[in-house]
Formats: structure tokens, C-alpha cells, sequence
């Protein structure tokens, strides 16, 4: 018997079955394993105790351990030491990260944290036994991915897209087959979703028109042609940040110095904008500041020398020169992104064959998938964290400390009332 009613992801008032879900279905059944709280064999001699029933709950318990507070954890301090090593998988992966986090209480069977709660995670994560795991699972997809990279690169017209995800998916659920603490379904779910939604639509250009980065046309409303920049085989992403990170570089850095004037300009507006403000002759009834009014409040002020504000004077005028730099770095900014998007163009038209491989099998899609494994990893560390984490502040204040805060306190507040006056 298989009880896989956990298994799905909702899709709004649907239940359904992942890719994951099925194959972890197809798997038990086929090699008829027997998984804690999933499944396990089932003699007929029990089926016959329950009278023939075939309720499935009756036979396999799926239900989580409940999570239980230790009342006298909560009178006298300390973690359990049974919340700890229920955390036994992790230990067996860390075998001395417990040791770093945990040590004796004054008393049997609970632990204190060493370090505050707050620094947990980057002791985890700083560990050496954590780093190494870490290393370990890496290693396994880049083996992975050093298997199937040539045989991706080879792809060509008239290849058959399942057979390829098929190969590809297989593999990595083997190459996952008996890592710890990783979910080798887990894993291959991130494979088959990013199949889905982006890879397998890839793979069938590849097998229809072979390895070429084509250009489409944008179009207006009007069916006027504003650019050719859809590649949707290569996304100009991925151009830019292999060939063109210096460029893109330089772009980021005006964008910067541009952030930091508007900065400078708000906090000007801020300090000097409201109701007899020096900037409030150069507000419109919108609320902004142009050069048009600036330069005219100017004129005005030179006209009548006599009448000027000095301060309003110098504080418009620095509010212009950040006007004029803004100006001057959008124009800078302009030429450079067209600049930029003119040599990535020539750039897709140059392409060669191999430059095209390069791009989507390991820019593109092993990346993506690397990427994927790495949110793996930190899902595992964070889970670790936050229970650690959970468990030292459910129990960090006892409670007869509790009750003397409350009770002090409470005097502290009586006091202040009957100081006011205030007798009940």
C-alpha cells in the first residue's frame, strides 16, 4: 500500500501531482520498497483483522510527529535533549556541528545553545562539516553535468526532445540516489520544471532549425518594426554577461552616480521644500522642481539684488547644478545602453555554431539547473536553522523569570498610577 496523499502542490482549488509525485509513485510500486510513513507491504492476514477495510490510514500512519513542549523546559531552562536528536539526520552529516552548537545543562537530558540564537545560522554555515557537504553535492552535479553537456552540444534535427529529458532526468535521480539530507525527487523536480517552462521549448527549436541564434523583429501596435532583439533560443542576458560585462559594468556605474544626485536632490527638496522653504518659488503645482523655474527665480532674484536671499540664492542654484549633472549622466547613460545593445547585435550575427553551444548549455540551462541544486542546499540549511533556532526561543526564558519581569513590572506601572493620583 502507498499513501502519497501529501505529494502534490496546490493549483488554486486543485490538488496536483508534480513530476516528482508520480515518479516517487511509479518507483515504490515497480520496485515494491517500503518507505517510512509512505508505504510497506501489507499482509492479508491484517487486512482480514480490519474486516477487509482498505482505508488507507488504517495501515500507514503519515501523520508528523507532533511537536511537544517540555513543560519542565519551560519551568527550569535548557532544550530537550530529545528535540536535539531528533535532529539526527543533520548529525549524522555534521557529526560534530552538535558539539559547536550544544553543550550539557545542569541538568539530565537538556542542553543550553552555546552561541545566541541569532548567530546559529552563520555558524552553520560557516562550518567546515557544512562546506564540505556542500562541496560533496556540487561534485555530484558536476559530474552530471560533465556526462551530458557533450551529448546536449550534439543535439540536432530530427533528435527526439522526450527521449533527451528522459535521459537527462533519469541520470540525475540516480546521481542523487542515497545523498543524505537532499531529496533526490527534489531534485529532479527542479529539472523537470525548468524542462517545462523554459528548456524543453529550447530543445525543440534546436531539433527543428538546428543551432542558430535568430533574430525576430519587435513590432508596435502599429506593425512598425522598434527593434531586433528577440533571440528566444539566446536572451540578450546571457550575451551581455559573457561578452559584455565590462560595458555593462560602466552602464551601472552612471546609473549609480545617477541614484546618488536624485538622492541628493530629495534631500534637498525635503529640507528646504515645504512652506517658506528657500526652494519654494521653484516648486510647481505638482509638486517638482524644474530648470525652467529655477532659472527664472534667478533672473528674478538679479533683477532685485537688494531683496535676495543669499541662502536661497546658493541652495537653487546647487539644486540646478544637480540637475544639469542628472541630465548630463541620462545622456551619458543613453549612449552607452545604445552603444551596448548595438554590439550585442552584431555580436548574435557573428555567432558561431560552438559560441551558440556554449551559451545555451552552459550559460543557459546548466546554470540555471546549478543554480536550482544551490537552493537545495540552502532550503536544508535553513530548515536545520530555523528549527535550532525555534527551539532556543521557545525555551530561552523560564518561566518563574517571566513571572518576576511581569510582577516587577506590574509594580512599576501601580506605581506610576497611584503617583497620578489614580487608587482602585
Amino acid at each position: 500500500m502507498i499513501d502519497a496523499s501529501k505529494g502534490f502542490v496546490k493549483d488554486g482549488n486543485k490538488n496536483r501531482l508534480r513530476e516528482q509525485d508520480i515518479h516517487k509513485i511509479v518507483d515504490v510500486f515497480n520496485k515494491q520498497l517500503e518507505v517510512a510513513k509512505y508505504s510497506r507491504m501489507v499482509p492479508v492476514q491484517e487486512i482480514e483483522g480490519h474486516e477487509y477495510n482498505l482505508n488507507i490510514p488504517r495501515y500507514i500512519d503519515s501523520q508528523e510527529e507532533e511537536d511537544i513542549q517540555d513543560i519542565e523546559a519551560h519551568l527550569l531552562g535548557g532544550i530537550p535533549k530529545r528535540d536535539v536528536e531528533a535532529l539526527s539526520d543533520y548529525w549524522q552529516v555534521y557529526p560534530t556541528l552538535q558539539q559547536e552548537l550544544f553543550e550539557a545543562a545542569d541538568r539530565p537530558g537538556y542542553l543550553m545553545l552555546k552561541i545566541p540564537g541569532s548567530e546559529v545560522k552563520a555558524c552553520i554555515f560557516a562550518h567546515p562539516e557544512f562546506i564540505s557537504y556542500g562541496k560533496d553535492i556540487q561534485a555530484v552535479f558536476e559530474t552530471w553535468q560533465g556526462k551530458h553537456t557533450p551529448l546536449l552540444k550534439a543535439i540536432q534535427p530530427g533528435d527526439k526532445p522526450k527521449a533527451i529529458i528522459y535521459a537527462l532526468s533519469e541520470d540525475l535521480l540516480q546521481a542523487f540516489t542515497g545523498k543524505s539530507l537532499i531529496d533526490k525527487y527534489d531534485v529532479y523536480q527542479h529539472l523537470m520544471t525548468y524542462w517545462v517552462e523554459s528548456m524543453k521549448d529550447d530543445v525543440y527549436i534546436l531539433v527543428e532549425d538546428g543551432w542558430k541564434a535568430e533574430l525576430k523583429a519587435v513590432t508596435n501596435k502599429k506593425g512598425v518594426v522598434t527593434d531586433y532583439y528577440i533571440c528566444e533560443l539566446i536572451p540578450k542576458e546571457l550575451m551581455i554577461n559573457r561578452y559584455f560585462q565590462t560595458e555593462q559594468a560602466a552602464i551601472a556605474t552612471l546609473e549609480a552616480k545617477k541614484d546618488e544626485i536624485v538622492r541628493q536632490q530629495e534631500e534637498l527638496q525635503e529640507e528646504h521644500g515645504g512652506e517658506e522653504g528657500l526652494l519654494e518659488e521653484v516648486i510647481n503645482d505638482s509638486g517638482k522642481i524644474t530648470k525652467a523655474n529655477i532659472n527664472l527665480r534667478i533672473k528674478e532674484i538679479q533683477k532685485n539684488p537688494l531683496f535676495a536671499d543669499a541662502d536661497e540664492l546658493k541652495v537653487i542654484k546647487s539644486y540646478l547644478k544637480l540637475i544639469e549633472s542628472e541630465a548630463e549622466l541620462n545622456k551619458s547613460i543613453k549612449e552607452a545602453t545604445q552603444s551596448l545593445h548595438n554590439q550585442v547585435l552584431k555580436k548574435y550575427r557573428e555567432l558561431t555554431e560552438d559560441e551558440i553551444k556554449n551559451l545555451v548549455v552552459d550559460d543557459k540551462w546548466m546554470q540555471t539547473l546549478r543554480q536550482a541544486i544551490a537552493s537545495e542546499m540552502d532550503r536544508i540549511s535553513q530548515r536545520l536553522t530555523q528549527r535550532i533556532q525555534e527551539l532556543a526561543e521557545r525555551y530561552d526564558t523560564p518561566l518563574p523569570q517571566l513571572t518576576s519581569k511581569v510582577e516587577e513590572l506590574t509594580a512599576k506601572v501601580e506605581g506610576h498610577l497611584q503617583r497620578m493620583g489614580l487608587v482602585w
